[in-house]
């Protein structure tokens, strides 16, 4: 990779590490919270506070998008920015849970990162934009790690609005990294004479755009009931780290080999339907095992295993299998599922919890992840010059 192609790589990845971070801050510590504020007795609607932001997003993912290629990036990124920060803002100052949806729809509302992927695209030459790709997916699972950790103790020293108030100042440098360290394409994207409708219908496109919606449709649904069993296996929430810090750090130590092996060798899909093996047995695990401490940091670490192997592979596989010049517009697509991913995980998971308890919620998860170990298994990678030895 060039020097310039470093730069931009690298400070594109502390922008989506940054916001992620944002937006993961809160997941370890909001279902807890939730029920000392009004309405936070409803698992429906503490559901609908964490999957509006997705909602959100999967709504202006797309019109960001276009309205980059007519503006330019930059521009739309740091307005992006900006209404993320406003809404940690409303959430920030909420007395009660109805603000905080509002807050949390606002900071979707900010949404960027296909732009932010588009971006990228334009500065990283055909050869490198696959690896540019996978470091940006490795930045967001470290930016999750890092959530995990530090959220407890956060929430425990500046409650959930100082929290809120944290995720809008991060915002604020995510724009301050845009202005002075991200470079600035020299000329304009070139349009793609690809149809759009040619990206919408790519089989194996549409087999990683499920896969995503699974993957954190499951996340969310977790996060409404993990810190819940943490705290009533005796573990408070200050001291959930003590958890999440040995479970995050192992997971990425194991996640190196894999991902090694799946670039080197070839092994790209079998790694793949590793990593979905892994996200399968955890939510049967959380289902079927008892809540105590160390069952949960052991499905855990397997739940976290597959998950920061998929963050990093399948974002990378997008930009390699994307017809033509289309990167961007398949990034969008993707991260408009996630999003959808996000929110339907929270509605839906809140919903389940309320109405059949948490062994129903992580037994209709671990469905949804079979059906997407089927779809996944069936995936081919004979179009993409980068893999033509993976097709296992």
């Amino acid at each position: 990779m060039s020097a310039q192609e470093i730069r931009a790589t690298v400070s594109l990845a502390a922008i989506f590490a940054l916001r992620m971070l944002g937006l993961f801050l809160i997941l370890p510590v909001f279902s807890v919270y939730a029920k000392t504020v009004p309405g936070g007795d409803n698992a429906l609607l503490v559901g609908l506070a964490l999957g509006i932001y997705g909602l959100a997003q999967a709504v202006f993912y797309i019109p960001y998008g276009w309205a980059s290629d007519w503006l330019g990036r930059k521009p739309v990124i740091i307005a992006g920015l900006l209404i993320f920060a406003l809404g940690s803002l409303v959430a920030a100052l909420a007395t009660d849970l109805r603000w905080i949806i509002l807050g949390r729809a606002l900071q979707g509302a900010g949404a960027i990162s296909s732009v932010l992927v588009a971006l990228l695209a334009d500065l990283t030459s055909v050869k490198n934009r696959t690896k540019a790709m996978a470091m940006v997916g490795a930045s967001i699972g470290l930016s999750f790690t890092a959530a995990l950790v530090i959220a407890p103790a956060l929430f425990n020293w500046l409650g959930m609005s100082g929290l809120f108030a944290v995720i809008g100042l991060l915002a604020m440098a995510a724009i301050g990294v845009t202005l002075w360290v991200v470079p600035t394409p020299t000329a304009p994207p070139t349009p793609s004479r690809t149809p759009f409708a040619q990206v919408l219908q790519n089989a194996e496109l549409l087999r990683l755009n499920f896969g995503v919606f699974v993957l954190h449709f499951s996340q969310i649904a977790l996060f409404i009931v993990v810190p819940r069993l943490l705290e009533a296996a005796g573990l408070p929430v200050a001291a959930h780290w003590k958890v999440y810090l040995p479970v995050m750090g192992l997971s990425f130590v194991l996640m190196i080999p894999a991902i090694i092996v799946a670039e080197k060798y070839g092994r790209m899909k079998t790694i793949m339907l590793a990593a979905i093996l892994c996200i399968l047995f955890s939510q049967l695990l959380f289902a079927e095992f008892p809540p105590t401490l160390w069952w949960l940091g052991t499905i855990l670490l397997i739940y976290f295993t597959g998950f920061n192997i998929l963050e990093a592979v399948q974002p990378s596989l997008v930009s390699t299998l994307a017809p033509g010049a289309r990167k961007g517009a398949a990034m969008g697509i993707y991260n408009t599922v996630q999003a959808l991913g996000y929110f339907m995980g929270g509605v839906l998971g809140g919903w389940l919890l309320k109405n059949a308890g948490q062994h129903t919620l992580f037994i209709s998860c671990a469905g949804l992840v079979m059906l997407w170990l089927i779809i996944a298994a069936h995936m081919q990678y004979s179009r993409a010059a980068r893999f033509p030895e993976s097709i296992h």
